[in-house]
């Protein structure tokens, strides 16, 4: 016969971690900081039973072997700026924060690695790479407060996905604490090796659900030595389409973004924006083109490229970076969206996976449905159309109360039709786990709940993320 499952003994636990930890690694009740209380979801804030602070791997294993024993769920944070509540906390259960699990730990230029701890942020890393003389290659609007850890765990994409792939490409080894506070190290630093399974991709994308990353094994690029950009104003998504296969194949290696954005987001990055209008009249279509290369003759190339572009009217009008400040102003623009709360209130961010000859398509279809299902909606498209990533911004201006399970309803319904991804990027979490199964087939689920239940028995770390799994019961 069956027992019921164990009682979580909450007070027994955090005085236990206080001892092992340090009081001040261990902020409880009034304690719990807001920030800890929700991350950048349209969800609202819950106070977990207690925030934990450990400052090395060993204290991040400590900490889930002392809830594993007690009964306790365990929400790992990083940066808190992901959209899918995947970091949101859950009421009752621990928050085990990464904030002071930072730091370079070694940078091998012969290998061309980086060793870094989970809760260095992005922008940290870019600059030590920077610093050494090389590239981190992945690039996000949030660089300055994401973590390497939280990066890894949603295996986030950004703006240079089309030349340097997903986090997962950058990744060569890792350590990472299992539920019950085992401390798996992989620490590869070799880009060949097949010596079995390889461990690190459980953990890559798994939104903290299977285990907690402590450190990474990054890998590094060299630094390009010219940067050349431009924003073109394109009449259709024919010629936009056109742009990109001109790009592929002039370019070639050097293509390092290609990111499109339909006039709605135009203009209300405009709206949002310091930067001034780049090019003149409107246009259908707007596509900044970054290319990065390491000799004069590449910037020529990048010159020659756009001059055929004219020749071939595929262009309306264009506006050239003649400088890496040139190249910043247009990225703002691009990165607007950071702003849009100022002008449009709360609302609700997508980032959806399609292949790239439907997306317009795509927006077209959910522009005309969101405007004629949810009363008031507007809607906005953009995104790294070159890998196949679409972004969304939807809401109803003004509304007290934001419709955005109807919002959802619809973005993720359509996205099942054009045989599409929920999630490009940006993770399930709790939001978008309701739709999993238009992206997933029965068998795909089965499998990831099979690996759930295999190394998380009693369901503590992360419960209800990405995939519902019952917690198993204790004792017999």
């Amino acid at each position: 016969m069956t027992a019921p499952a164990q009682e979580p003994r909450a007070p027994e636990a955090v005085a236990s971690l206080r001892s092992l930890l340090g009081t001040g690694s261990v902020l409880a009740g009034a304690d719990v900081p807001a920030r800890n209380r929700q991350d950048w979801s349209t969800l609202s804030p819950v106070s977990p039973l207690a925030v934990v602070r450990p400052a090395d791997p060993a204290g991040v294993a400590a900490a889930l072997r002392v809830a594993n024993e007690h009964g306790l769920a365990v929400v790992p944070q990083g940066g808190l700026t992901g959209l899918a509540g995947g970091a949101r906390p859950i009421e009752g259960a621990l928050a085990l924060s990464l904030e002071r699990l930072v730091g370079i730990e070694d940078i091998d230029s012969a290998a061309a690695t980086m060793t870094v701890r989970a809760g260095t942020t992005l922008e940290a890393v870019q600059q030590a790479a920077e610093a050494a003389g090389f590239l981190f290659a992945l690039d996000l609007g949030s660089r300055g407060s994401c973590t390497i850890g939280g990066n890894i765990a949603t295996n986030a994409g950004g703006n240079r996905v089309i030349r340097y792939g997903m986090m997962r490409e950058m990744v060569l080894g890792l350590e990472a604490a299992l539920p019950d506070g085992t401390l798996v190290s992989s620490m590869n630093k070799l880009l060949k090796n097949n010596a079995g399974y390889d461990l690190k991709h459980l953990f890559i994308g798994s939104e903290g659900t299977l285990g907690v990353v402590t450190r990474a094994v990054l890998r590094l690029h060299p630094q390009p030595r010219c940067t050349m950009a431009a924003l073109c104003g394109l009449a259709n998504y024919e010629k936009t389409l056109a742009v990109l296969a001109s790009a592929r194949n002039a370019l070639g290696p050097l293509l390092s973004a290609f990111e499109v954005m339909w006039s709605g987001y135009w203009a209300l990055a405009m709206k949002a924006s310091t930067t001034r209008e780049p090019l003149s009249g409107n246009h259908a279509f707007y596509v900044l083109v970054e290319a990065q290369g390491s000799a004069a003759s590449d910037e020529a190339k990048f010159d020659a490229w756009l001059e055929s572009l004219a020749e071939k009217a595929l262009v309306d009008d264009a506006a050239v970076a003649r400088s890496i400040g040139d190249v910043k102003a247009f990225w703002a623009a691009r990165d607007a969206a950071a702003e849009f709360r100022q002008i449009l209130g709360p609302h609700a961010s997508y980032d959806i996976g399609l292949s790239v000859a439907a997306m317009d398509a795509y927006a077209e279809a959910c522009g005309r449905e969101l405007a004629a299902r949810v009363e008031g909606c507007v809607s906005a498209f953009y995104g790294h159309i070159a890998d196949g990533n679409m972004h969304i911004v939807a809401c109803v201006p003004g509304a007290a109360i934001q419709p955005f399970g109807a919002i959802d309803a619809v973005v993720y319904r359509l996205v099942g039709e054009f045989g599409g991804a929920i999630s490009a990027e940006h993770g399930i979490g709790l939001i978008k786990k309701p739709y999993l199964g238009f992206s997933r087939n029965p068998q795909e689920l089965a499998l990831m709940r099979t690996l759930k239940r295999a190394i998380d028995p009693k369901g503590t770390l992360n419960p209800g993320k990405v995939i519902e799994v019952r917690r198993a019961p204790s004792g017999c």
